[in-house]
């Protein structure tokens, strides 16, 4: 149990390692075998749905959403090592119903949605029964800057018209996939951040082309699948808008804070794994006479990614405290930080443990190879370094900003007494 932790998070965290003990590790070769053993190149393997089954039955089931009734009700702080559990297998967090980008758009929908909205499309994805995507980066703009998407969304009477290219959608191949939400313009003369909507869409609406599947340095990340889709004359019943025109930002706002620390809570999980994998490694391959362990540059690259994790770890834990306590607008900078400094500790790690294994981590023997490019993945998604960094310097200089007209604070001399005086 972890220093902090309830009662109820460490108990649902030992139920949870059982489950992963018992049924996850045991099946990872099984899920691989079944994952490409069809002539499908996106298929959900049975050992997936039999073990979604299992989880619910165990009551180890939406564990990810805070504050409402149809969560677990835990705090984003007791969720926290309960996504570290399962971060340590790439396909854990869909046994248990708490993957992204089905997360965010069920809190979209939890938060935001009507009871017709939650009705269709809610409750079928908190049973595991469909498959989501967020569509908003595209292809032709920076989109890493959300006011510049070009997709339009366009009233024509009781219908929306939407006319846009969406790249990098997750889920778009998965073949349970049956909703889409959509961000576009609705609005270009409305003040930057007004002219942005939301829409949900059916995947099987005439007008919807998924031209081609992307993959991430390689791997195409099966079943889910990355695609680049084409929204041609897509006609839409106007009651899926979600909360109203000119919204769409606020709702992206509201839905990346939580999905920002997932992923880092998952990442610690991963480190976790590629640390303990290059372990073994090291204390099992004999060069120049001793185990690679005893190396002084392994025990110092092994030290190091040690401490970088135990410090990740306490920094999410932090941040995910403050935004239970101050929000998610509260705790914006910490967010900020802890997805830049997530995902830097995981390359390291990843590429530490490719280092390790040799040439056996080139290949994907050990999984490290997709590790490291769902590392590389996640460094881009949900706003890259360049965003979160500038994020973070202006927070940082408006403290001190709004402060022009005192007098500077004395930053030298021999005496430490001064600085910091106003």
């Amino acid at each position: 149990m972890m220093r902090g932790q309830s009662d109820r998070s460490a108990r649902l965290a030992q139920e949870l390692q059982q489950f992963m003990d018992d049924y996850v590790y045991p099946n990872e070769t099984r899920y691989q075998e079944q994952l490409f053993e069809g002539p499908e190149k996106f298929r959900v393997p049975q050992v997936l749905e039999e073990l979604k089954e299992k989880a619910r039955a165990c009551q180890l089931w939406n564990l990810f959403l805070p504050d409402s009734k149809n969560g677990a009700g835990l705090t984003n702080l007791e969720y926290a090592p309960l996504a570290e559990i399962m971060g340590r297998s790439h396909y854990a967090a869909e046994i248990f119903n708490c993957s992204a980008p089905d997360t965010g758009n069920m809190e979209v929908l939890d938060r935001y949605g009507t009871a017709e909205q939650k009705k269709r499309w809610l409750e079928p994805l908190l049973a595991g029964q469909i498959r989501s995507s967020y569509c908003m980066t595209e292809p032709g703009v920076a989109s890493s800057d959300a006011t510049n998407i070009e997709t339009r969304i366009e009233r024509d009477g009781d219908m929306y018209v939407i006319n846009g290219r969406k790249w990098w959608i997750t889920n778009a191949y998965h073949p349970k996939n049956a909703l889409f939400i959509v961000m576009g313009k609705t609005d270009r003369e409305a003040p930057r951040h007004l002219q942005q909507s939301q829409i949900l869409v059916d995947p099987s609406t005439p007008g919807i082309s998924l031209v081609r599947s992307l993959p991430v340095l390689g791997f195409h990340d099966e079943p889910k699948g990355h695609a680049e889709i084409i929204f041609d004359n897509v006609r839409v019943p106007a009651d899926n808008l979600i909360l109203g025109e000119g919204r769409g930002f606020e709702i992206s706002q509201g839905r990346l804070g939580p999905g920002r620390i997932h992923h880092c809570m998952r990442i610690i999980g991963q480190c976790e794994r590629m640390l303990e994998q290059t372990c073994r490694r090291l204390a099992s391959r004999i060069a120049f006479g001793k185990p690679l362990s005893r190396e002084s540059v392994w025990e110092e690259r092994v030290a190091i990614a040690r401490t970088n994790i135990g410090m990740l770890r306490q920094f999410t834990h932090h941040t995910a405290h403050l935004m239970d306590t101050v929000g998610n607008k509260g705790a914006r900078s910490e967010i900020s930080q802890i997805k830049v400094a997530a995902v830097r500790i995981g390359r390291e790690v990843a590429d530490l443990a490719l280092q390790a294994h040799g040439a056996a981590g080139l290949c994907d023997d050990f999984g490290l190879g997709f590790s490291y490019a769902r590392m590389q993945m996640i460094r881009m998604g949900d706003g890259p370094d360049e965003v979160h960094n500038r994020t973070i310097a202006r927070l940082e200089f408006a403290k001190y900003e709004a402060r022009r007209g005192d007098r500077e604070a004395p930053t030298g001399g021999t005496g430490g007494a001064a600085v910091g005086r106003a």
